[in-house]
Formats: C-alpha cells, structure tokens, sequence
C-alpha cells in the first residue's frame, strides 16, 4: 500500500483515536488513512488551534493524541500549539508533511525547528515505516510524556510499501526499587513536611495520588500542588491546593512554616515557590523526578532522586512501615484547612468601578453555580489567577493550564480538545478579551463539535498584564489597550450563544443556562475591574 495508508494504519494500530488538524495537499492521504483505520478526526479552523487542541485532548485523557499538518504553512501555523505541548511534556505525535526540496515555497528546516521548540523529530523512511511509527508511538509515551514530531517528505508518502500488523509494545523494563535512603532519612528527620506535587505526578493522577496520600498520612505531611496539577488532591482534608503565586494566605502560611519541602514531578520553579519566598531558609529541599535532568533545574536541592513518583514513594512507604506519625496532621491544623483552605473563604473588598465586576466576585458567584463534573481550562494573562484560584475542579484530568510556554490565545483551542477528551463534564474556558479575540475564529469549530461550553472572558479591555507592569511607572499605554468591544455579540456571529456581565444580576442568564441542561456554547463577556493587577503577576515581573 501507500505509504501514507500505512503510517496511518499503523497508528490507529497502535492505539491512535483521535486526529486533530487541518488537511492540505501534503496531509490529506495521512489523515483519511487514520479515519479509514477508526480514528476519529477533528478538524480546527486554523492549525494554531488544532495544535492546542491536541495538546489538551493528550493532557485531560493521559493517553497521546495525533496532530496532522499541511507541509510549509501548515507547520508554522502550528508551531505555538507545538511548543507548548513539548515544553509541558504532553505525549502528542505531530505529523507533518515535508517538502524536501530546498527550493519549494513549502520548504522549511523541520528539523531544526521540531529541535529548537523542544520536540523529538523523526523522518519517515519506506524500509521501516511501520517500525518507525511503532517507535514514534512508544517515544511520546514513554515516562514524562514528549512530543513526536514525525517528517512525511511528500516524494516519500508516494512510495509502495508492506504492511504488516504493528507488533504490541514491549513493556517497559521495571528499573528496579529507587535508592530512597536520603530521602527516607529527610522524612524521618522533619516534623512539619509538606509535598508539592507537580505536573510529573499529575500525569498518572491515580497512581500518584494512593501513593503519595499514604506516604503523607505515614509521616505526617500536608498535601499541595503546583498550578498544572490542581486537583490531584481534590477532597483530601489535608489538602492545601496551589503552591505559590495562587496560594491562600493559609496555605502560603503553612508551606513557609515547614521544615521539609519534597517536590514530587515538580521543578519548584519560581511560580510555585514564589520566587523562593515561599520555603523558608531552613528548611530541606527534596525533589523526584523521573527525568534526571529536572532535579535542581530551578533551584539547589538537598536531596535529588531520580526516579518515577509513584515507585518512589511506594518504596518510602514500605521503607517506613506501617507506623503513622502525626507531623503536620493535627486536630487544629485540620480545623484551620477546613474553614479557610479555599479562596472562596477569604473576604475581599467588593468596590468595583461602575458598570464592572469585580473578578474575584465573579469567580466565586461561578464556581457556586457550575456542575461539580468540570473541566476547567485557564489560559494565559492578568486574570488568570482568578479562575485558577476560585474554581475547584474534581480531579487533576478537570483542570488544564496552558502556561509552559506562556502564550495567549490557547485557551479557547485548548477547551475544545478538553471536551472532546471529557464530553461528559461540562468544559469551562476561562480567557481574556486579548485571548478570546485572538482565538475566537475557533468559535466555529466549537458550534461544530457541538459539544456543551462555558466560555468566560474576562474582559478589562486591554492586555491587563502589560498595563499593569508598565502603568505603575508612567509609561504610556495605548499600544496595549483595547477598544470596549461586544465580545457576546462576535459569538453570536458564530452561532452561539453570548451575554454580557456588568455585576451579579446578569449572571442569571448563566445559570438558566446550566439549568438547561446547557447545550452549545454559551460565551459570557464578564466586563471586570480594570484597576487592579494581579499579584501573582507582580511577583513574576518585580520578583518580590
């Protein structure tokens, strides 16, 4: 057969289900290859929002998700969506088509450019096709998750090929009980523990939550977690949510009183310890991480084990015992979680500017009236503390936080490849006006999929994140400011349904909404108080 039919049947083989892209000339036998083998495909407006999508469908479900792209254009269209799957670590296998001739207007350096955003790159050959794609699959499952991408020079795709059915993966070769002994000595020695999980640990969020629950509960340590794994511990009584620039008072509280920090799957970078500040200098630094190379990446650690999370801690725990130490775990450590472990429990200052919302006000009115089955999906800017913080999510797979690359504008894709992942939660997307417009061409893929979404702009009419770094210094703003425009109106252009937020009241049309039940897309253009920046973001920008 073809080989471009035999790649695609080899994927689905190996256990490819879903598609995402945009078809041209170069990508179009690929990608009705995978349709005709049983994959489903979904197509975007633009490859920039195929690429995201892709990327949240592989997050939310844990499993790799196949990106298919037109040669040329069609890769660098994508090339955000991309890094940012490399740079979070999501098992994802682009395939992009190739032209190899250097003078052709699709001529790119793929190579290069799959290398310089983080990806692994593969080229297609005829004699190993299958074996490659075999390969290709087994990379971006491998451990932490990476991205694939795979070369398909269209002289090649042409080519006459075997196929044979692709073999099982071999499974993995256990590496044997990790060396915990320094670690194992660390616990011992702490009396006020905490664990931070992150983004590594997330990846296999039921493994990692029995194990790590019961090394906590053994020692004695509190419960939190880094940004892009929220709700690892959701339900947990010991459970203090985000480290951080997000933390509560209480939980920012309680981690700086600690004498033993272990990261597990997380780099403890400066959003997570708030620049450092947020462990006190005292205290032991331990870090696992599967991948050698992250240990002490951000910051100087004490103790470094290499390692999967789940193996390690299982090997602390049979290592302690079966002993349980109260540590951090008393009575009125419990009671303080409780009554003041969520943001929705500290007060603030409702005093906005007339005809706006306040966005903490809004954020908790939101999370009152959303299904507890969400998912929700932040995208990047000044406000995207506010849903992060405000909105519980049920689990680590209900919340998906593009920052890895810290670009805008992937949040709208991004809910899209997360509903298609979960169409049995309600997906909610939280954006800023800069973002949603950005993105909002996608709000035809979204009528398309036809699939129920919460769209929340948190419209400040600006790029509140520069206005607010620059403004404090006399610095003029019009280049960073935005016209006051109808943002329900643009998505009624695209068939869905929109309403705009000044105050609480209008939130009523939100919730007859969910009452529904919801169906389609429903985007709320939340007008919100432009005169505060956010502190998180302080805190990155003047490091303090």
């Amino acid at each position: 057969m073809r080989l471009s039919e035999a790649v695609g049947r080899a994927l689905v083989a190996c256990g490819a289900d879903h598609v995402f892209g945009l078809v041209g000339s170069g990508n179009f036998h690929v990608t009705n290859a995978l349709v005709a083998a049983g994959a489903r495909f979904v197509p975007a407006v633009h490859e920039a929002g195929a690429a995201v999508m892709a990327d949240a469908f592989a997050r939310v479900c844990g499993r790799p998700a196949v990106l298919s792209l037109h040669q040329g254009p069609g890769v660098t269209n994508a090339l955000t969506g991309v890094t940012e799957a490399a740079k979070s670590g999501t098992p994802l296998v682009v395939l992009a088509a190739e032209a190899p001739n250097p003078r052709s207007n699709f001529h790119v350096d793929l190579p290069s450019l799959a290398t310089a955003v983080g990806a692994v790159f593969h080229r297609i050959h005829p004699e190993h096709a299958v074996d490659c794609v075999a390969g290709v699959w087994r990379t971006a499952s491998r451990g932490s998750g990476r991205t694939v991408v795979l070369g398909l020079p269209l002289d090649v795709q042409q080519h006459e090929v075997e196929f044979s059915p692709v073999l099982p993966l071999p499974v993995e070769v256990d590496p044997g009980t990790p060396d915990v002994a320094a670690l194992l000595a660390a616990l011992e020695s702490a009396r006020r523990p905490v664990f931070i999980a992150g983004r590594g640990a997330a990846r296999t969020p039921v493994e990692s939550r029995v194990a790590l629950t019961r090394l906590a509960e053994r020692c004695g340590a509190l419960l939190a977690v880094s940004a892009g794994a929220k709700g690892l511990f959701a339900g947990d009584p010991w459970y203090l949510d985000v480290a951080g620039g997000f933390a509560t008072p209480l939980a920012a509280e309680l981690i700086a009183e600690s004498d033993l920090v272990v990261g597990w799957g997380s780099t403890l970078n400066m959003w997570t310890t708030r620049h450092g500040t947020l462990i006190h200098p005292d205290a032991v630094v331990a870090q696992v991480d599967l991948e050698p190379d992250a240990l002490g990446v951000n910051r100087p650690v004490d103790v470094a084990v290499a390692g999967d999370v789940v193996a390690v801690a299982d090997a602390c725990a049979v290592a302690w015992g079966a002993s349980v130490r109260t540590g951090r775990r008393t009575p009125s450590v419990r009671e303080r979680v409780a009554a003041s472990g969520s943001w929705r429990t500290v007060s603030h200052v409702d005093d906005p500017e007339p005809g706006r919302i306040d966005p903490r006000t809004l954020s908790v009115a939101l999370d009152a009236m959303l299904p507890a089955a969400r998912t929700v999906v932040v995208d990047s800017g000044n406000f995207m503390g506010y849903p992060a913080m405000f909105l519980d999510v049920p689990d680590a797979a209900g919340f998906c936080f593009t920052q890895a690359f810290q670009s805008i504008g992937l949040g709208l894709s991004s809910a899209l490849g997360a509903a298609v992942a979960r169409p049995d939660r309600l997906t909610v997307a939280a954006l800023g006006d800069g973002g949603f417009l950005m993105s909002s061409a996608e709000l035809a893929t979204a009528v398309r999929l036809d699939l129920p979404l919460l769209v929340v702009v948190y419209d400040d009419a600006a790029y509140g994140a520069e206005v607010h770094h620059f403004g404090p210094d006399g610095h003029p703003l019009d280049t960073v400011t935005l016209p006051d425009t109808d943002l329900a109106a643009i998505a009624r252009g695209h068939g869905c349904a929109g309403v705009t937020v000044r105050d609480v009241a209008d939130l009523d049309a939100v919730r007859e909404w969910l009452d529904g039940p919801p169906r389609g897309v429903l985007v709320v253009d939340a007008k919100v108080d432009r005169r505060r920046g956010a502190w998180w973001l302080e805190e990155a920008f003047r490091g303090h």
